[in-house]
């Protein structure tokens, strides 16, 4: 299994010749759908959900979208290939085994309403948790790891890395970062999240 992390929230899975993307939003290059089989959308916000893109992409192959219900409303007429998960489900997708976590996005503020949210475990290998810090009920190799947002606070995400006590850590989550913010990060959570930890550059390939 090979991946790709693109900007932000972004990967892409490849797999004895599927295609698998995870979370192509508006901060991630438009070319991560280029030839996908599916698509993992943890939630609706749009970091995580670049609606055009998809509808763009699906003009040119068909392929299925696997999220919350929630997601029907914002991919509007590609709502039509959008099948349904719930948290617990287990389901294939681009040949790849998937099973769903936890339910609901992180809370960002008591005044925001809080949407639905799945963390996705990829083969049984890699953990993509979107906007939530839901730790899976089994053995993690390949961490991806929410490093920076609106909702997160640096102590629980080290805390959320060292629970899921993974072989490697890679961050995700980042766009919203200067220069500045990445390097006091990469330093903190190198030397506090117990694992190799690693943040990729768009466009880095690693295998899994």
């Amino acid at each position: 299994m090979q991946l790709t992390k693109y900007a932000h929230s972004c990967l892409r899975v490849e797999h004895d010749g599927g295609v698998l993307v995870i979370d192509p939003g508006i901060f991630s290059d438009p070319a991560a759908l280029e030839g996908a089989d599916a698509v993992l959308i943890t939630h609706e916000h749009p970091d995580h959900l670049n609606a055009e893109a998809i509808t763009r992409q699906l003009d040119r192959r068909p392929f299925t979208v696997h999220g919350p219900a929630s997601l029907a409303a914002p991919l509007a007429d590609a709502a039509e290939v959008l099948q349904q998960v719930q948290p617990g489900e287990r389901f294939t997708a681009a040949g790849v085994a998937i099973r769903a976590y936890g339910g609901q996005h992180a809370v960002i503020h008591p005044d925001i309403p809080v949407v639905a949210n799945l963390g996705f475990l990829i083969n049984d290998v890699v953990y993509h948790p979107g906007d939530s810090l839901v730790v899976p009920d089994q053995p993690v190799d390949t961490l991806f790891a929410p490093i920076h947002a609106p909702w997160s606070k640096f102590s629980e995400v080290v805390d959320f890395i060292r629970a899921v006590a993974p072989r490697r850590a890679y961050a995700l989550h980042d766009a919203l970062l200067n220069t500045n913010g990445l390097g006091v990060l990469d330093r903190q959570y190198t030397a506090l999240s117990h694992t190799e930890y690693q943040r990729l550059e768009p466009g880095t390939r690693l295998d899994a």
